[in-house]
């Protein structure tokens, strides 16, 4: 049977496939190679050569390589296979995967939201599935603690803020240490080339990297399979040969019992060494991050019967060859290459850098704009690269940002160790909290008995700690740099989310009253013209008080008005047919509605969406829909309103807009003035404006300025 492409679009959609051909499962995973897994192959260049970095250099015999290869082969096997392709992945939210999607699964079963919108109808979406009524006891018990405990939930908020500064942070490192890696390797061949001409070779290709996103990965994406396939068979056929060649015995470190010998014979220089072995499984995140792009099927496939088994084989290879050549132990991955085929593995492996970088990347627009739609980051400008994948955006702010930072990072150290060290602090901090998401998922939603869930948290969990306290005590070393990273963003996302918050807050103690308006008369105490006037609003009811300042100061307002609220609900996407929500605002001879109109987390409005047309044939929808009595009469006034409705809409619409500033109250304290009067609103005046996200026109377009004390 031919492959439809239809279906293969679907498999790189927002979609989860549930029934699937075996054709189409084996298409989405050899396409998944060069998306998901660009990160996770590329380990073999750098995880060696870091782990032996330290003091554990002293102890280069072959119990020392066997225990480390022996780490590496079960580290890869219970994290990567056991805890993220048998379980993690079945914690999708609609299809999608990530920290923000376990995050969304809990605000809706737990009642958790922090959205300060949310409404009981959000919960009536398809996408918003809460699972069955029944409830276990201890799933009882952790959402009764969340209820009594509100600042909990704001605890929550900052741990998975925390987890997704952590990932924005291996944006950064996964593109230098990859490129600085694979660059590096010609200077075996080249030994006179000055270590500033490798750096340089690496800034321009990571320069390179970050110009073409604008140009979306659909463009080049057709070239990433065939490159990190042939990258894997590469490097698993270098380790077959490897292994035979010097090593054989090095199949015997498969057994745990190499990883006791090398902690008892190395102590503590064996644990401090642990940070670089975690080094192997970067990109795992990535693997459940990119979910909704590919079925889990298809990345469970992918994984299990091709990805495992290459690098394993690579890793084992690359182990053999190292306990015949301890002098190579700086350079172990190109030192173990056949001379015959370096040059060719060499040129593949730069291409295979590039791709591990542009997984990140991508993944890090997904997250940036998960943020913003979340109030938790500043308005930023995301454009769609392709008209078919959903999910693929480019964000220009965010994109030059992480240029910058890379080279920074790339210049500011230029040692791969040290990158390396900074490198696993920051994965072992993603993967903790993920287990302690998991650990709640189960609890929650999956309604997991008390013993399968503390199995579930001291196994990995504990795995998972053992190699972020080795990754801690290499702060001094490189591991500073997540840090400092991480709490930066975090902290300006916690101002935006605070300020954001905060600023609703006072537009629900201002609104002004339904019955003061209807008091006014149908006129409203002003002269209608014809047009419609779009007045937006963060309100789902009431009136905004930007509405009642404009009434103050203008004598004359449209005929049909339109209170507008967009909105972002805790479903990754929401249908079009359930986009809009319509009601009216006072009688119906006043002309006025309200339109609430949501957007899931990974839902991103595209620029070309003709929004005041199906706002319009939303209401008149709604008109012609709406319950009434009498027959003739109702009937014939409908046909009287939704014939108002389009003239106004033929005579032009209005945008009306709260241009609104947060200042601190002033009896508030030092430490929230300097949040709010500085920080926030620094990062107000310089992010996209609220016209310029929602696509606002210029010329209809009206801002109502106003202050609002915090």
């Amino acid at each position: 049977m031919n492959q439809s492409p239809t279906v293969i679009e679907q498999g790189i959609s927002r979609q989860h496939l549930k029934t699937v051909s075996c054709a189409n499962v084996l298409t989405l995973a050899y396409q998944s190679l060069g998306v998901i897994y660009g990160d996770l192959s590329i380990s073999p260049l750098y995880v060696y050569k870091t782990t032996f970095s330290g003091k554990l250099s002293l102890h280069e015999d072959d119990e020392e390589i066997f225990g480390v290869f022996s780490f590496i082969f079960w580290t890869f096997t219970l994290i990567a296979l056991f805890k993220y392709v048998f379980i993690v992945l079945s914690a999708d939210d609609n299809g999608e995967g990530g920290t923000f999607a376990l995050y969304s699964l809990l605000c809706r079963y737990a009642k958790l939201s922090v959205l300060p919108n949310h409404q009981e109808m959000d919960e009536k979406l398809s996408t918003y599935a809460t699972g069955s009524p029944g409830e276990a006891r201890q799933s009882t018990a952790v959402k009764s603690f969340f209820e009594k405990h509100p600042k909990s939930q704001k605890c929550l908020l900052i741990f998975v803020l925390l987890g997704t500064c952590m990932a924005i942070g291996d944006s950064v490192l996964t593109p230098t240490i990859s490129v600085l890696s694979a660059v590096s390797g010609v200077k075996l061949k080249i030994p006179e080339l000055h270590e500033n001409y490798v750096v340089i070779i690496s800034c321009i290709i990571l320069v390179a990297i970050f110009s073409v996103q604008r140009y979306g990965t659909h463009r080049v994406a057709f070239i990433f399979a065939p490159i990190s396939t042939a990258w894997l068979l590469s490097i698993s056929s270098i380790g077959v040969y490897n292994t035979i060649k010097w090593n054989p015995r090095i199949v015997s470190a498969l057994s745990p019992v190499y990883m006791y010998k090398f902690l008892r014979s190395t102590g503590i220089e064996g644990w401090v060494s642990l940070g670089g072995v975690v080094l192997s499984i970067t990109g795992v995140e990535t693997m459940f991050a990119d979910l909704g792009h590919f079925s889990s099927l298809s990345i469970k496939v992918a994984f299990s019967f091709f990805v495992y088994p290459c690098l394993i084989l690579a890793y084992m290879g690359e182990a053999a060859f190292l306990s015949k050549h301890h002098e190579d132990i700086q350079r172990s991955f190109y030192k173990a290459i056949p001379e015959p085929v370096f040059w060719p593995v060499f040129i593949i492996a730069t291409f295979a850098a590039v791709i591990g970088s542009q997984a990140v990347i991508s993944a890090t627009f997904s997250i940036i704009s998960q943020c913003c739609a979340l109030d938790c980051f500043p308005r930023v400008k995301i454009i769609h690269t392709s008209s078919k994948i959903h999910g693929q955006i480019y964000i220009p702010e965010v994109n030059w940002m992480l240029m910058c930072l890379c080279l920074a990072v790339t210049v500011g150290l230029r040692d791969t160790n040290m990158i390396g060290h900074a490198y696993g602090l920051a994965v072992t901090s993603v993967m903790l909290v993920t287990t302690c998401l998991m650990t709640l998922v189960m609890t929650i939603v999956w309604k997991q008995r008390t013993i399968t869930v503390l199995a579930f948290l001291l196994c990995f969990g504990s795995i998972e700690l053992l190699y972020f306290t080795s990754c801690v005590y290499k702060i001094p070393e490189g591991g500073w740099i997540p840090i400092l990273l991480s709490l930066s963003f975090l902290v300006l996302m916690y101002i935006w989310n605070y300020g954001t918050t905060k600023k609703h807050e006072f537009d629900v103690e201002n609104k002004v009253s339904i019955d003061r308006i209807i008091a006014l008369g149908p006129s409203i105490g002003m002269v209608r013209v014809p047009g419609i006037g779009l007045v937006y609003t963060n309100l789902v009811t009431g009136v905004p008080a930007v509405f009642g300042h404009f009434v103050t100061n203008l004598p004359a307002f449209h005929r049909i008005l339109v209170f507008v609220c967009v909105k972002s609900v805790q479903v990754p996407y929401v249908g079009e047919e359930e986009r809009f929500v319509i009601s009216r605002v006072g009688p119906k001879e006043y002309g006025m509605f309200r339109s609430v109109v949501r957007y899931g987390y990974r839902d991103v409005p595209r620029e070309v969406y003709d929004f005041e047309s199906r706002l319009v044939s939303a209401i008149v929808e709604f008109v012609e829909t709406e319950p009434g009595g009498g027959e003739g009469s109702e009937l014939r006034r409908r046909k009287e309103e939704i014939l108002e409705i389009m003239e106004a809409k033929e005579a032009g619409a209005a945008y009306i807009l709260g241009q609104s500033y947060a200042k601190a109250k002033q009896s508030s304290s030092v430490l929230k003035k300097l949040a709010v009067n500085v920080v926030f609103a620094f990062m107000s005046t310089n992010c996209r404006g609220t016209n310029v996200v929602l696509n606002v026109p210029h010329t209809p377009l009206l801002e109502v300025g106003m202050v609002y004390y915090v």
